[in-house]
């Protein structure tokens, strides 16, 4: 689904609010009940899926993939699962991944041990500068083979193993690495294991749980994962609970715009994906996670935000960057209306983001008059509570980078320093009610196409 391309332009700061509610569903989750549900037997339903421009890329790759998907409602879809190894490729199929990352190294690690699978893979501009090659060695143990050799970005040819074998694999911080060594497993010979030091979010586990003679998790303070290989998948239903990633944002506006509450409802709260909320909590924020339950092995409740000064800047450890992957750069912004110099450490991964988002995030709060210093794996920034505005202004590039257009918003927003984002249609990749949202809020803008 290509969406038309607009601009954003914005001028005024948001009014006090006090409203209720519900923000776009999660993205990782709605992505990886769609792989999974293919590779399982019978029929998958997912719930309340996010209908945005990456979700509708897994959709589109899976059915070329020859898998039957049906939509019975808005939000609501069947998946008729093929069972593992069975996915099928015609002559001179290409697979385009659009935006999305997950979306690519998790398809990537089920096509690899799918046998007869030779695709070429490609992504959007913005995907395709992004390195592929932690995921091409990982896959290559598997026995996959990727053409031309010694090339890590796409487009790339894909050629699947006839005969994988399970690996043994020390996890790092990356989920969707860990997911893809996942995936590739369930269809490999013997067992494959996982060490994990770094416990990075965990939807594709949480997903394939109920498969107990499949997954194996023993937990301490390193995690085993361990993934018994051609052993068929349970079919299963799930709903998918708001996206906490897109939640961030209106958390940051409603806590730094004045005399402001507001209540966030159904929102996943797996402790992998709060590092947001913890480090702010910590820090002096006023939010609360209300009516928290567990439902399809994920952690749902309602996020209650009201206006709160942080007490201090915000320090971030280094074992953070897992917890609190997509949500650097709106708390970067927080830091920048915080008096005081805010370190956020273990952060070097945010330049293989969709953009080098230390470096982006750097360029808009310089034209704020902000200062901020980053090193490789460290950035500081030097907040100045109150943003003196006059002759100051925020120009956002064409740079595919749903996070950055949307902090972009959010300081424009707060400060009323008159804004243009150009090429915003990128947001609609994560969050398609965004700017309904913050219309429902107060905040004015301007479309220009």
């Amino acid at each position: 689904m290509k969406t038309k391309s607009f601009s954003l332009n914005l001028n005024y700061k948001i009014k006090p609010f006090n409203k209720n509610i519900k923000v776009d569903s999660d993205k990782s989750l709605s992505i990886r009940s769609f792989l999974i549900g293919a590779i399982s037997e019978d029929i998958s339903r997912v719930d309340n899926v996010l209908e945005s421009d990456d979700v509708f890329s897994t959709i589109i790759c899976l059915k070329k993939l020859g898998v039957k998907i049906k939509k019975i409602k808005k939000g609501s879809y069947l998946v008729f699962g093929k069972g593992l190894g069975s996915l099928f490729a015609k002559k001179n199929l290409k697979l385009n991944f659009g935006n999305s990352g997950t979306l690519a190294r998790l398809l990537i690690g089920i096509l690899s041990t799918n046998p007869d699978i030779e695709v070429k893979v490609l992504g959007d501009h913005s995907l395709n500068k992004r390195s592929m090659k932690k995921l091409i060695i990982l896959m290559s143990e598997f026995g996959a083979e990727f053409l031309p050799k010694n090339k890590f970005n796409f487009p790339l040819k894909i050629i699947s193993t006839e005969m994988p074998i399970g690996i043994n694999y020390k996890a790092g911080v990356s989920a969707q690495l860990k997911s893809a060594v996942i995936l590739a497993g369930l269809n490999s010979y013997g067992k494959t294991e996982i060490i994990e030091k770094f416990k990075s979010r965990d939807h594709t586990e949480n997903i394939l749980k109920n498969n107990f003679d499949v997954i194996k998790i023993k937990k301490g303070s390193n995690n085993l994962i361990e993934i018994f290989g051609k052993k068929s998948l349970n079919s299963f239903s799930i709903n998918v609970p708001g996206d906490p990633s897109s939640a961030a944002f209106f958390t940051a506006l409603t806590l730094l715009n004045e005399n402001s509450t507001m209540k966030i409802k159904n929102v996943g709260l797996n402790p992998k994906r709060i590092g947001f909320y913890e480090i702010l909590k910590k820090h002096g924020a006023k939010i609360k996670f209300n009516n928290k339950r567990t439902k399809n092995n994920e952690i749902i409740g309602d996020i209650i935000i009201k206006s709160s000064k942080l007490k201090k800047p915000i320090i971030t450890p280094k074992n953070y960057y897992e917890k609190t992957t997509d949500e650097f750069p709106i708390l970067f912004c927080i830091a920048a209306l915080t008096k005081g110099v805010s370190v956020f450490k273990g952060v070097g991964d945010l330049a293989n983001k969709e953009s080098n988002r230390i470096k982006e995030m750097q360029k808009i709060l310089k034209q704020i008059n902000v200062k901020s210093v980053a090193t490789k794996n460290q950035i500081k920034i030097y907040g100045k509570g109150l943003i003196n505005i006059r002759n100051r202004s925020i120009r956002v590039p064409n740079l595919k980078d749903h996070r950055i257009c949307m902090c972009s918003v959010i300081l424009a927003l707060l400060t009323g320093v008159n804004t243009k984002i150009k090429n915003f249609e990128t947001v609609y990749t994560s969050s398609p009610s965004f700017l309904n949202l913050i219309k429902l809020l107060g905040g004015k803008f301007e479309i220009k196409i």
